[in-house]
């Protein structure tokens, strides 16, 4: 995860792209990426049974199968995987292309995107690594570039690669219509207004998109691409390579594959629609492990809601059988905490619950 502040990192290290080049097949990684003892198996045994949305069917009146599966995906494993989701097969590709090929540059090239301002002081967006606030964090193997999309005024696009620039706008436009059309449909699972989400979001929502690149790593038992975590925004658009596994999520204690499909989207919920549903929504913990032999890429579209705003469980939702179980946060308070508890291994939900 990203860090919302502008600390200074206490220590420059090698982006994992160039330090994964210099290690021989038989050589351990560094110290500080070691998140387990090699004695943990990482590899999940199970594919999780994700439910896979018709979105236009969803979207159409009358659709009570799709919006079943919907409901089940929601209050269950907290993601699912969407058809016909009107994003061209073409455009998914040119999404994946581009960011590989960024990734691909020479490293001088890519550190004219740092998210290091004068190779001092970290800033949200950019190319590099996640926010380090301490000498004994435990590191991820992923290097990424962060970008604010939405809202579209405030996008800071001397940070935006040439390569990625036209294809970004196109495909963060597509999953926008995506997410509005997947609202109304969450909102009426839950017997409220159909805008009412859509309401919530308010004028100065933000939106970051996220394209992490994992290269293979010697040691796979021991580094994960992500720690666990859960998602402290809205709700995620996730694609996924389509070659390349790696995401897996965490359910009643057993860690799940979660399953790849070519030119669809993953949808994964955050910790805020977890707590406006008061918890019938589930925001999964999840992770990404780490290839021996190859790499991987994603691209995410993070959707949060105005960063001023406060949030708390819907009202419909509360009475004497169904008492409130999270407290009202602030959205700008509340990301700002799920950095530092990420860093810590930590869940930030677990601050907001009664």
């Amino acid at each position: 995860m990203e860090s919302a502040g502008g600390e200074a990192r206490p220590v420059l290290l090698p982006p994992v792209q160039e330090l994964a080049g210099q290690l021989g097949a038989a050589d351990d990684v560094p110290a500080r990426y070691v998140a387990r003892a090699g004695n943990d198996d990482l590899k999940a045994m199970v594919t999780a049974p994700v439910p896979v949305i018709d979105l236009a069917r969803l979207c159409q009146p009358g659709a009570d199968d799709e919006a079943s599966k919907l409901r089940l995906a929601l209050e269950s494993w907290g993601l699912f995987l969407v058809t016909n989701h009107g994003m061209e097969a073409s455009l998914m590709n040119a999404m994946m292309d581009a960011s590989r090929e960024f990734f691909r540059q020479p490293l001088q090239e890519k550190q004219k995107h740092s998210n290091m301002i004068d190779g001092k002081h970290f800033q949200l967006e950019g190319y590099g690594d996640d926010w380090v606030p301490s000498e004994d964090q435990v590191l991820d193997w992923t290097d990424r570039l962060y970008l604010k999309v939405e809202p579209e005024e405030d996008r800071k696009l001397d940070l935006w690669p040439t390569c990625l620039r036209d294809v970004l706008h196109d495909f963060t436009t597509k999953c926008t219509r995506v997410k509005d059309c997947l609202l109304p449909e969450m909102a009426k699972l839950l017997e409220l207004d159909d805008d009412y989400f859509i309401d919530q979001f308010g004028g100065k929502a933000d939106a970051y998109a996220r394209f992490s690149y994992y290269p293979p790593c010697t040691r796979p038992d021991l580094v994960f691409g992500l720690k666990p975590h859960s998602d402290g925004t809205f709700v995620t658009l996730l694609m996924v390579d389509n070659s390349v596994g790696g995401l897996q999520v965490l359910q009643d204690g057993v860690w799940y594959d979660v399953p790849t499909r070519p030119h669809t989207l993953l949808i994964n919920l955050g910790d805020q629609i977890e707590i406006m549903s008061n918890g019938i929504f589930k925001s999964p913990v999840h992770r990404v492990v780490t290839n021996a032999e190859k790499e991987r890429l994603s691209v995410a579209l993070f959707y949060s809601i105005d960063p001023e705003r406060q949030i708390r469980p819907a009202d419909k939702l509360i009475d004497e059988n169904h008492p409130a179980l999270y407290k009202k946060v602030k959205i700008k308070e509340y990301i700002a905490g799920l950095y530092e508890h990420v860093a810590r291994g930590e869940m930030v939900i677990e601050t907001a619950k009664i």
